[in-house]
């Protein structure tokens, strides 16, 4: 019987496989199919865990002098309480998920344990999922529109969204796949190799790799590489102004206008990511958000009133915003695809509101995936699925009436 990894290897070259074909590097991705499991754990748990580099961005009840109260949420009493510190309790500080840790459990992300009263990431190194992907499939659109970017995950995810397109990977445990060490520098050279000028960490929450993502990064840069982070945007504010360091873009998941809808759809809130994108678009690297609308669940008009005001109140008009077409998938099966009208009418509204540059996401060959001039109206980006097929942008502005147009182009 062929093998799952030779079936795809052979899809790959012969076209069967959406997109660019999948990069099967052995020094890469070395996994092995399982019937239990999208792949094999070839090495014991314990040595994933006796490996694992010790994570940043975290508190622990063995460390001198820790300030009790940072586990403990404001205004709770702790009198007449006291703690040994042992066994040692983590209090991770990465994402707003604040997850405290007992020893030897992990955080909602199943991605960072504590061993010993230490903050351990299993994910360093250990990617799932490699491909070479057009960078519009991220989406950037005013981000080196036409580039590959190569682009890669591990598993973990701090949300638990139910409409989740890569749950196979973001809802997994690093030891549900057997992965080579790959360090940080064999994935500045494999992108090289590939002739991608961008590395894209996207699929799973890049967020739970911050520590790998960031050694990437730095590695990329010393070759002139770009980086770009595809985000959920739950992250907390230290962690997030360090990659905005060393990023070269963001693109953040502003899943919904409405605390109901992160709480009950992805476990999460939506405080901490409006937050993001209020941080991001002030370090001032670029920036594009998307929408995915969800029949029934934040559809609404005054999800949409609520999340156009904010954009244009706290971010301008300029970020690029993509309404994307739902799918049914993992656990909300049972709702429609988004009807293409909604998606149009989410894009109109928007741009008679003053966003600039709206986009139909999710709909292969739509006018709406073109970018328009928002000065002379004219397609100055034309689009065919994920790639460019008219560019009439020249250093930075419109060929037709030569007013700036926002975004990186070269």
């Amino acid at each position: 019987m062929i093998s799952r990894r030779e079936f795809l290897t052979a899809a790959a070259k012969i076209g069967l496989l959406g997109g660019p074909p999948l990069v099967f590097s052995p020094a890469l991705l070395n996994a092995r199919a399982s019937s239990t499991g999208f792949f094999a754990a070839k090495d014991p748990k314990d040595d994933l865990i006796r490996l694992a580099p010790k994570a940043r961005y975290w508190i622990s009840t063995a460390t001198p002098n820790t300030d009790c109260q940072k586990c403990h949420k404001p205004g709770e009493t702790l009198r007449n309480q006291e703690h040994d510190g042992k066994p040692a309790i983590v209090k991770c500080l990465l994402c707003a998920q604040a997850c405290v840790i007992p020893a030897g459990e992990r955080g909602k992300c199943r991605a960072r344990m504590n061993v010993d009263g230490e903050l351990r990431s299993l994910v360093y190194g250990r990617p799932v999922s490699i491909h070479v992907d057009p960078i519009e499939k991220k989406p950037f659109y005013h981000f080196l529109p036409g580039s590959a970017a190569f682009s890669f995950a591990t598993s973990g995810c701090p949300l638990r969204c139910k409409f989740c397109q890569n749950w196979e990977i973001s809802q997994s445990r690093p030891e549900d796949f057997n992965t080579a060490f790959v360090p940080p520098t064999e994935i500045v050279r494999s992108a090289s190799s590939q002739q991608s000028p961008v590395i894209a960490f996207t699929y799973n929450e890049p967020t739970v790799f911050l520590e790998y993502m960031a050694d990437v990064a730095s590695a990329a840069r010393k070759q002139k590489l770009r980086c770009v982070l595809v985000s959920c945007g739950f992250m907390n504010t230290e962690p997030l102004s360090e990659l905005c360091q060393l990023l070269d873009a963001i693109k953040i998941d502003l899943k919904g206008y409405s605390q109901d809808f992160y709480r009950n759809v992805c476990s999460a809130d939506l405080q901490p990511v409006l937050n993001s994108i209020r941080q991001i678009a002030r370090s001032r690297i670029h920036l594009e958000i998307v929408n995915l609308v969800v029949p029934t669940l934040n559809d609404s008009e005054k999800m949409l009133n609520g999340l156009v005001d904010w954009i244009l109140g706290e971010i301008g008009p300029d970020v690029p915003i993509h309404f994307t077409r739902f799918h049914p998938d993992y656990q909300l099966l049972n709702l429609p695809p988004t009807p293409v009208a909604t998606i149009e009418r989410f894009r109109s509204f928007a741009m008679s509101k003053g966003i600039h540059y709206a986009y139909v996401g999710n709909v292969p060959d739509h006018p709406g995936n073109h970018t328009y001039c928002p000065h002379c109206s004219k397609a100055i980006i034309k689009r065919q699925s994920f790639f460019v097929a008219e560019m009439n942008i020249q250093r930075g502005t419109c060929r037709f009436c030569g007013k700036a147009v926002a975004g990186v182009w070269r």
